[in-house]
């Protein structure tokens, strides 16, 4: 079962990355650009997963199979459903006027957002103490380090050595966290291991 995830993985990021790719070569334009780097981030993304599942070891993951199984279903329909609302709310920002129905439509992301916090808390709340430890420490070590960067960042811009739009930093955060979170995993699940 393994193999066959690391196998669909692969084809995924292969064919996000292609498509993007496509994208940003055959369709001029501000949407086709922003599709095509959406497509190239989620296939970066999936890059990672499948680093992440090759560097960790597994013995460190004491999680029931079930739990692990439920984690990953959640996951992939939350991410799912984070990129085609992402697009979608994307291509209707461009054609709708009016702050109220901005706001909403701006908003489409976040519930996908919130079922994926939801799963991983689940999975921690669920998994035995040993890997509650191991989640513990790598989501501080990443709370911790995502916040020193942001904080670095807020200092040299009101230093004006740094010059970031408030809305890039800001929808930066949670996948630095995100990233910042795999690394220490497996870094923290190597001292278990």
């Amino acid at each position: 079962m393994a193999r066959a995830l690391d196998r669909w993985i692969i084809g995924a990021a292969f064919a996000t990355a292609a498509t993007g790719l496509a994208l940003l070569r055959l369709m001029p334009g501000d949407s086709a650009d922003m599709l095509g780097g959406i497509c190239i981030g989620v296939a970066v993304g999936l890059s990672f997963v499948l680093l992440l599942r090759r560097q960790l070891p597994n013995a460190c993951d004491t999680a029931p199979l079930a739990l692990r199984r439920r984690y990953s279903r959640e996951m992939m329909i939350a991410m799912s459903g984070y990129v085609v609302l992402l697009v979608l709310s994307i291509l209707l920002l461009k054609r709708v006027e009016g702050t109220a129905l901005r706001a909403c439509i701006a908003l489409l992301p976040v519930p996908p957002i919130a079922m994926t916090l939801r799963a991983m808390i689940r999975y921690i709340r669920d998994a035995d103490e040993l890997q509650q430890r191991i989640e513990l420490q790598a989501v501080s070590f990443a709370a911790a380090f995502v916040s020193l960067l942001y904080l670095t960042g807020g200092l040299l811009q009101s230093a004006r050595v740094l010059d970031v739009a408030a809305s890039a930093a800001m929808i930066w955060v949670f996948p630095l966290v995100c990233l910042a979170y795999g690394l220490a995993k497996i870094v923290v699940s190597r001292r278990y291991g």
